[in-house]
Order: C-alpha cells, then sequence, then structure tokens
C-alpha cells in the first residue's frame, strides 16, 4: 500500500513524566464523579478546561492522552465531541497512543445514533496513521450508503479526505464509482457533498476527468432550491465541468440559474456570475447575451455592500468581468466612488475599476473625484489618483487637455509626491501625444527641484532630452543631474546616457564636452551590464554614422496606449473560470500564484463561440493580431513593441543597413580614439565626429 503514514512504536508508561500542578488537577477532575454523576459533569467540566489549554498551544495536555482515551467511551455526544477533537490535535504526536481509541471510533461507526457515526467518521478521517485509515476505507462501503443523510453527506467528504492520505488505495476501491453513484442520491444535501469530493478528487488529479451531460446538468439544477447555502455553491462550481453541445443548451441552464443571482450568500452569488459567465462563451445570441449582462450588474453592485474583504473579492473580480463582458457595467461608474472609511486595498482596487469605466461622456465627473482624491491624506492613494488622471489622458483622447489641467493645478499645490507622480505620468502623455502639449514643459521643469524619486527624476530627463531643442538650458539641467551621476540608480543612469546622446544629436556645441564623460563613466566605470552595453552601442553608432544615429535615437516610435492594463486573453480566460475564488484576487495566471492548482480553459464544442479577440484565432491566422501591450525601458523612453510592422521585414531592414554600415572608416577611427577631436557640423547638417573621451576601447557591433 503507497502512501506515508507515521509509524507505530511499542508504547510504555515511562513514555509519559509524571504530571505537576495543572495537569495533576485536571487528571483527577476526569476521574472524578463517581456514580452518582450520571450527566457525566465533572468530566464534562475537566475536558472543557483540556481543550482551552489545548487551543493556547498548551503541550502539557498532551500527558493526559490516555485519561481523555478512557473517556470517549461514555455514551454523550457532548463528551465524545471533545475527545475527538483532543485525539485530531494530538494523533500526530502521540500515533502509538492513538491507537488505544482505534476500537472506540470503530465501535462508534456503527452507533445507533446518526450524529454519533458522522462524527466519529470524521474524526478518524483527520488521522493519517496507517491503521486508521484502513479502519476507515473498510467502513466506507457501508456508510456510503447509510440510511441517514446526514452520515451519507459526511461519508462522501471523507473520500476526498482518504484520496488526499493514500491516493492509491482510493483509486484501487470502488470508493469513486461509489461517488458516482452518489449523484443518483435522493437527498440534494449529499449529492453536493458528492459533487464537491469529486471536484476535489478531480484537482488533485490531472488523469481524472470530469464532464457532466445535459441531462445530469440539469437534474443537479433542479436541487438547488432545495440546498442548503452552501450545497448550493458546491452544486453551481460543478457545473463549470458540463459542456454545453448547443447553443439552446447553454441558455436554457443559464437561465434556470439566474434566481441564485439575489442570494443573500456572496459565495452563492459570485458561483452563480462564475457560471453565467461560463456559459456565455456557448451562448450565440446576442440579445440574450446583453440580457444575462444586465442581469449580472445588481448583484455585482449589491456585494459592495458587504464587509471590506467581500468588497475587495467582487471587486477585483469585477476587473475580470469588465475586460471579458465590458457591457456588464456599462453605465455604473459612480457606485464604484471611494468612500471615507474604505481601507485603502478596496480604494485602489476602486480607482482601477473607475479607470475601466471612464469615458468621454463621463470624464468630468471621473475628474472631479479624482482630484478630491488627490487632496488625501494616504499618500499611497493620492499617488493612485495623481497616476490615473495621466492614464485617462492617455486612454480618452478628447479628454486629454482636460486632465493635463487637471495635473497642472495638482503641481501648482506643490506637493512633492503629487508633483513627483504628475511629472511621470506628463511624459507619458508627451510620448502619447507628440508635438501637441508640449507648451506645460517649462511649468514641469519649474519643479525640478521637487524631485527626488528614481522613476520622477528619469521622466523628467528624458523629458529634458526628447525636447532639448526647445529648452534654452537643456544643457544646464542636464549638467545639474550629472553632478551626481555616479549616486543614482541605473534607471536614472539610463535615462542622463540616452538623453546626453540626444542633446548632442539636436545641439552638438552644448554637448560636445558633456557626452565623452557620461560615455566614459557607463563604459569605464560602471559595473552594469545593461549601462555599459547602452554606452557601447551609443558610442559605436555616433562616431561611425551620427545621421543615422539621429534617425535611431531621435526616430518616431509607436505611441503608448492603455491596453497595458489589460490581461492576456488566455490569463483571462483561466481566471474567469475561477470567478469567486482567491486565485482571481492577484489577476495572474493561477498556477503563479497557485502551484498545485489544475489549469482550466474553455472546452471546444459546437457551440463555443469564437470572439473578435480570441487568442486561438489569432494562433491560428497570424493576420489576426493579438493585443500586444507597448512597454518602455524604465527612464529612457526606448520603445519596445506595440507596433504593427512586420517583424520579418524589420529583421531583413536591420540585416542590409548593418551589412552597408562602413565598420572601416579610418577617419572616423581615428578620431574614435583622439580624446582631442572636434566636432564639425557639415552644410547639411550632418556630424562628422565626435570625441569619445577615452582610447583604448574595441568597440565592435
Amino acid at each position: 500500500m503507497s502512501g506515508l503514514y507515521l509509524q507505530v512504536h511499542d508504547d510504555s508508561d515511562a513514555d509519559f513524566e509524571e504530571p505537576q500542578g495543572k495537569v495533576a488537577e485536571l487528571r483527577a477532575e476526569l476521574a472524578g464523579g463517581g456514580k452518582k454523576d450520571k450527566n457525566h459533569t465533572a468530566k464534562k467540566n475537566a475536558l472543557k478546561k483540556i481543550v482551552a489549554n489545548m487551543t493556547m498551544s498548551n503541550n502539557d495536555m498532551i500527558a493526559l492522552f490516555p485519561d481523555v482515551i478512557a473517556c470517549m467511551a461514555i455514551p454523550s455526544q457532548e463528551v465524545k465531541k471533545m475527545c475527538f477533537l483532543y485525539l485530531q490535535n494530538y494523533a500526530r504526536q502521540k500515533p502509538e497512543t492513538a491507537l488505544q481509541a482505534l476500537p472506540i471510533l470503530r465501535q462508534d461507526m456503527h452507533d445507533s445514533n446518526p450524529l454519533i457515526r458522522a462524527l466519529a467518521l470524521r474524526t478518524i478521517s483527520y488521522i493519517h496513521v496507517k491503521e486508521f485509515v484502513d479502519a476507515t476505507v473498510a467502513s466506507m462501503q457501508s456508510l456510503l450508503e447509510d440510511s441517514d443523510p446526514y452520515v451519507r453527506k459526511t461519508a462522501a467528504v471523507v473520500v476526498a479526505k482518504l484520496y488526499d492520505h493514500d491516493r492509491a488505495t482510493v483509486e484501487s476501491s470502488d470508493l469513486i464509482d461509489r461517488l458516482n453513484r452518489m449523484l443518483s442520491d435522493e437527498n440534494p444535501t449529499v449529492i453536493a457533498s458528492a459533487l464537491s469530493a469529486l471536484a476535489d478528487i478531480w484537482e488533485r488529479n490531472e488523469n481524472i476527468k470530469l464532464t457532466i451531460d445535459y441531462t445530469s446538468a440539469s437534474k443537479i439544477v433542479s436541487i438547488l432550491p432545495e440546498c442548503n447555502e452552501w450545497s448550493q455553491t458546491y452544486v453551481l462550481n460543478s457545473l463549470v465541468s458540463y459542456v454545453p453541445q448547443t447553443s439552446q443548451e447553454a441558455l436554457m441552464l443559464a437561465e434556470r440559474i439566474l434566481p441564485r443571482l439575489s442570494h443573500s450568500n456572496s459565495a452563492v452569488v459570485l458561483a452563480c456570475i462564475r457560471v453565467i459567465m461560463y456559459l456565455m462563451n456557448y451562448i450565440s445570441d446576442k440579445k440574450k447575451i446583453e440580457e444575462l449582462c444586465k442581469k449580472l450588474s445588481p448583484p455585482l453592485i449589491t456585494l459592495l455592500s458587504k464587509p471590506s474583504e467581500i468588497q475587495y473579492l467582487a471587486l477585483r473580480n469585477a476587473i475580470l468581468i469588465l475586460q471579458q463582458r465590458p457591457e456588464v457595467l456599462p453605465h455604473n461608474i459612480r457606485v464604484f466612488f471611494c468612500k471615507y472609511n474604505d481601507p485603502i486595498y478596496v480604494k485602489v482596487t476602486k480607482l482601477e475599476l473607475i479607470f475601466m469605466l471612464a469615458t468621454k461622456d463621463n470624464i468630468s465627473i471621473v475628474l472631479n473625484e479624482l482630484k478630491e482624491y488627490a487632496t488625501e491624506i494616504d499618500v499611497q492613494f493620492v499617488r493612485k489618483a495623481v497616476r490615473a488622471i495621466g492614464k485617462l489622458a492617455i486612454k480618452i483622447e478628447p479628454a486629454a487637455r482636460q486632465c493635463i489641467d487637471t495635473l497642472l493645478e495638482l503641481v501648482n499645490a506643490k506637493v512633492p509626491y503629487i508633483v513627483q507622480e504628475a511629472t511621470v505620468v506628463i511624459k507619458n502623455i508627451f510620448r502619447k501625444y507628440p508635438n501637441q502639449y508640449e507648451s506645460i514643459i517649462s511649468t514641469v521643469l519649474g519643479q525640478v527641484d521637487e524631485l527626488d524619486e528614481p522613476e520622477a527624476k528619469a521622466a523628467i530627463v528624458w523629458i529634458i532630452g526628447q525636447y532639448a531643442d526647445r529648452i534654452e538650458n537643456a544643457d544646464s539641467l542636464l549638467q545639474d543631474y550629472l553632478a551626481t551621476f555616479h549616486e543614482e540608480p541605473t534607471e536614472v543612469k539610463l535615462a542622463l546616457l540616452t538623453a546626453t546622446a540626444k542633446l548632442f544629436l539636436q545641439r552638438p556645441t552644448k554637448a560636445s564636452k558633456m557626452l565623452p564623460d557620461v560615455l566614459k563613466w557607463c563604459t569605464e566605470e560602471s559595473d552594469d551590464p545593461d549601462l555599459r552595453d547602452r554606452g557601447f552601442m551609443y558610442w559605436r553608432m555616433l562616431s561611425t554614422d551620427p545621421e543615422a544615429s539621429k534617425k535611431i535615437i531621435m526616430g518616431t516610435k509607436p505611441p503608448i496606449t492603455a491596453e497595458s492594463e489589460k490581461l492576456d486573453p488566455a490569463t483571462l480566460e483561466e481566471l474567469c473560470l475561477n470567478i469567486g475564488t482567491l486565485a482571481t484576487i492577484y489577476l495572474k495566471p493561477v498556477q503563479q500564484v497557485f502551484r498545485t492548482a489544475r489549469p482550466r480553459k474553455l472546452v471546444d464544442s459546437p457551440a463555443l463561440q469564437k470572439r473578435k479577440d480570441d487568442f486561438r484565432t489569432a494562433i491560428a491566422d497570424p493576420a489576426v493580431s493579438m493585443a500586444n501591450p507597448s512597454t518602455t525601458l524604465a527612464g529612457t523612453g526606448q520603445h519596445q513593441g506595440g507596433g504593427t510592422a512586420d517583424p520579418d521585414a524589420a529583421i531583413r531592414a536591420a540585416d542590409e543597413y548593418f551589412r552597408n554600415l562602413t565598420l572601416t572608416d579610418n577617419s572616423a577611427g581615428d578620431n574614435l580614439m583622439n580624446p582631442t577631436a572636434v566636432t564639425t557640423t557639415t552644410a547639411q547638417g550632418g556630424y562628422n565626429t565626435m570625441p569619445p573621451g577615452g582610447p583604448g576601447h574595441d568597440l565592435l557591433l
């Protein structure tokens, strides 16, 4: 028999040292009472004290193990509950002593009282000792068919526990088949427990396939009104294993579970939303989908009146739902406005939803609300609010000027952390709208002294470099930052290197002395590989072909978008199949958070609807473009991805460029190694050479 068990050793009375003090008193109380105490009041009081001490991690109570086992034979349900609780707690520490309780548990599993039978079965299933597991398996066949539904329900759950203890034993027996047969039980609670156990076993073994046909799914749905609230969640969760074969099947099932959306239990509501979101993937009628989406909105909003922890889960799930089905919450932005007593994690999540729901029609309301948030005392929340304003300028082009005016109003308040966040988002606005809002550069530069965080410094340095031809004192501003170059983090150093190169390309006389120093610091005095590589790259490009360098460094780059906030389709699909679970809180692939979790995905069927943004279509047809968020090297403005150009054509063009690039230009090489070389400007405005400031480097591309 496979499975890892605690070994049983010979035990003796010497294992227990004679207890002193409290233990001795409790032992005396357990032994007291006598025949006159017919209700076992003394023993009950003593056991309550023992359980209380055990709960407070008082390990001295383990010395009373034999005395507690002796009390298990007392025919009192209250006494047995406390004794069984004690046994569960200490059986792993003293498995050899716990074996003394096994005959009593076996006897109790056949007691005339169904509550005692269920209690004994539940207790024995908690103890991971070989003899206890064997005894449980031996009793399961009769208990799974017990006359009392409460015992059958408990037995169904115990099968899942046994599978966790000893998978091979369960698989070699007929317990899983018996669980399947329990789906035809007359009691809804038993059916729900069997579904829960089967789902748990499925989660632990990738070789097991859990399938439900329409007849079974229809029967399962019919018992929902008779189930208690937790049984309803088990039933609803199991419906995700049903794969509709026709659109009509999916629609009928979705309409039958709609009443669960008005349930008072949040778990039932979220489980129902999860199933409806799942079934909509198999419904072809767009009008019916719109109707279902409208019905999902009120229960989601109702969850916002629950305690903060449930609110948070509902809000995180709302982010997923909006990305998958934006029509669920089209005009309900006000319900996500923050309350003064919301905890920070709820406020931040509401900010994300406000950003997602903002449109050109409600932007004025949203900006007024965000401006209010920017005056709060919570620094983290204020930063998030300011950043949201900047992101809205990128997302909603007609409202960009309105967002910028709001940012400038906040900047003029001269609150340091607001100024720093505003600087970062204004840089992104410049990237989104080149040559449109440069009139505010002077206002931004007026706050340079307020910037002391790396991201804000990198942003202002990028602005100085990008618009060096329009900023009169760009060289002196950069020089101020270069004075502390060696103390700056890598993010700022990379920004300074690129900005200095841009200054040289736009105003060579201003940077002719500055650039060689920066290149020397980056290539000779830095141990950061990224900084060194970029320094060598700029050095070679600028000394070999300055005109081509200008096209590369100052070239037009694809504008950034707000699409980077979206999850990739595969991750979004998996998370939507886990709505209502903790896995959805992180908005990451489930297996990154829970490594043992079994991956979920939509199962193909004739009814499965292909969405326009379906990642499967994108994989099958390269002409369909997948969402590819724009990303930027921190603080440099060097764009990566986000373009729609043919990558093969880009590679061919790059190969052609480097083939044609003359790397043996003697004059360029001589000047490259000559620290006294002087840069001259040609009549066409090009640049012949530049002084790198250090000889002896072999700069091969």
